[in-house]
C-alpha cells in the first residue's frame, strides 16, 4: 500500500500563460513533441530513456481514442506503460502518482506526463465555435441521461461559478464569511506573482480593497477571486532512481499521494464543506510519513479563493470552520511563514485548462530544485501539492521531497 518514494520528478517544461487570442496555434501532437523536448533538455535525459507515457483526455484534438499510441508513434518512442487521465484540474497530480507507481512496479524507468494546451488549428470541416459550444454550460454535461442535464441545468446551476458560490454560501451559513480574508488569499498570491516574470499578472499589483470592489460574479465571489482561463501547456518527466543519477537537477521524489472522488456536481455531495481533498491528503501524509508541520511550501489548487480555504481546512492545516482565521494569522507569500502558491497560483499565474494544475506541481519542483529566482524559499525540502477537478468533486494530493 502507498508508495516507496523511489521515483522522482527530474525535469519539466511549461508554456508561458497567454490570452487565447494571442497564443500560437499548434496541433496537439506538435505541442506534445515540443514540451517533451523541452522537458528532456531540462532533465538531462534522452528520448530513448522514456518508456512510459501519461497524457490527458478527452480534449486531444487529433483523436478521441488510441491517443497514447498516436502520441508515442509521433514521438518515435516505444512504451511499456501508457495511460489517459481525465480528472479535470487534478489531472496533473493524478498523472504524477500513476507514473511513480508504474516505475516502482518495474513497468518502466521514465514517464513523460504531458498536457498540451487546448488551442489547435481547425481543419476545413471543423466548426470554429466548437469550444464556445462545449463551454456553454461550463463543466456540466448536456447529454441525454446525464443527471446534471435533468436536475442541475434547468434550475440555473451552470458552469463552475454557481457551484463554488453555492459552497461559499453554505460555508457562510455554517461558519460565517470573512470577505476580506478571502480577498487576502488572492492578494498574497498576486504578491508572489510579482516575483515571477512568467505569470500572466506579472507587473500588476493587487489590494484587498481592489478585490472587494471588483465585480460580483456569483455572490460572494468577486471576479478577482476567480481564475482567468489562459492558453498554456506543460510536461514533467518522472524517473527511476537509476535515471535520477543521470539527471542534472535535484530530484523531487514522490513520497506521498492520495486521490478521492465521489460525485461530479456538489448537488450530490453529502456535505459540500467536507471535500475529497480531506481523505486524499490524509492518505498522502500517511504514505509519506511526514506531518503537516514538516511541509515547507503548499501549492494548493486555486481556481477560486473558496477552493483554497476549504483545501487548507480539509488537508489538515486549519481546523474546520477556522480557515479565515488561519489566512489572517499567516503570511501566505514566499516571504511569509506559510508559503502558498509561490508562483502566484492559478489566480495570478493563470489557469491553462487541464494543464493549470501542473503549474502547482512544477512550482513545487522548482522550489525543491532551488530554481525559483527572486521567490525562492530559504528552505524547501518538502512540498505539498493538490489538484481539484470539477466543483470540489475530484481531488488529489502529492507530497514531494528533495533528496
Amino acid at each position: 500500500m502507498g508508495i516507496k518514494g523511489d521515483a522522482a520528478i527530474v525535469g519539466f517544461a511549461q508554456y508561458k500563460p497567454e490570452k487565447y487570442q494571442t497564443a500560437p496555434q499548434m496541433f496537439h501532437l506538435e505541442q506534445v513533441a515540443d514540451l517533451a523536448g523541452q522537458a528532456l533538455r531540462d532533465s538531462g535525459l534522452k528520448a530513448s530513456d522514456i518508456d512510459g507515457l501519461v497524457i490527458n483526455g478527452p480534449q486531444f484534438h487529433e483523436a478521441s481514442s488510441f491517443v497514447p499510441a498516436m502520441a508515442a508513434e509521433y514521438l518515435g518512442i516505444r512504451v511499456n506503460f501508457a495511460e489517459v487521465v481525465d480528472m479535470g484540474g487534478t489531472t496533473s497530480v493524478s498523472m504524477i502518482w500513476r507514473a511513480a507507481k508504474a516505475i516502482e512496479a518495474g513497468l518502466c524507468q521514465a514517464v513523460l506526463c504531458v498536457i498540451p494546451m487546448r488551442m489547435a488549428p481547425l481543419g476545413p470541416q471543423e466548426d470554429p465555435s466548437w469550444m464556445m459550444k462545449a463551454m456553454r454550460f461550463g463543466g456540466h454535461s448536456t447529454a441525454y441521461g446525464a443527471p446534471e442535464a435533468e436536475f442541475d441545468l434547468p434550475y440555473g446551476h451552470m458552469g463552475q461559478n454557481t457551484g463554488y458560490a453555492m459552497i461559499a454560501q453554505r460555508y457562510a451559513a455554517m461558519h460565517g464569511y470573512d470577505a476580506a480574508a478571502a480577498a487576502k488569499i488572492a492578494v498574497d498570491q498576486r504578491f508572489n506573482a510579482q516575483a515571477n516574470p512568467e505569470a500572466i499578472f506579472y507587473g500588476k499589483t493587487l489590494s484587498v480593497d481592489e478585490v472587494l470592489a471588483s465585480r460580483m460574479v456569483a455572490d460572494p465571489l468577486h471576479v478577482l477571486e476567480i481564475v482567468m482561463p489562459v492558453a498554456g501547456g506543460a510536461a514533467v518527466i518522472v524517473a527511476s532512481k537509476e535515471l535520477v543519477a543521470k539527471s542534472k537537477n535535484r530530484p523531487a521524489f514522490v513520497t506521498g499521494f492520495g486521490e478521492h472522488l465521489g460525485y461530479k456536481s456538489p448537488t450530490y455531495a453529502k456535505d459540500m464543506l467536507y471535500t475529497p481533498v480531506g481523505p486524499a491528503s490524509d492518505f498522502a501524509f500517511k504514505t509519506s510519513g511526514l506531518s503537516r508541520s514538516d511541509i515547507h511550501c503548499a501549492q494548493i489548487y486555486d481556481c477560486y479563493t473558496i477552493t483554497v480555504l476549504l483545501s487548507l481546512e480539509d488537508a489538515g492545516f486549519a481546523p474546520k470552520g477556522e480557515g479565515f482565521r488561519f489566512v489572517k494569522e499567516h503570511n501566505l507569500t514566499y516571504q511569509g511563514d506559510f508559503p502558498l502558491n509561490t508562483h502566484g497560483g492559478q489566480l495570478s499565474f493563470g489557469q491553462s485548462g487541464s494543464a493549470g494544475g501542473m503549474s502547482q506541481v512544477i512550482e513545487a519542483v522548482t522550489q525543491i530544485q532551488g530554481r525559483a529566482g527572486a521567490r525562492q524559499l530559504k528552505k524547501c525540502d518538502n512540498a505539498f501539492v493538490t489538484g481539484t477537478g470539477g466543483v470540489m468533486s475530484e481531488q488529489g494530493a502529492l507530497i514531494l521531497q528533495g533528496a
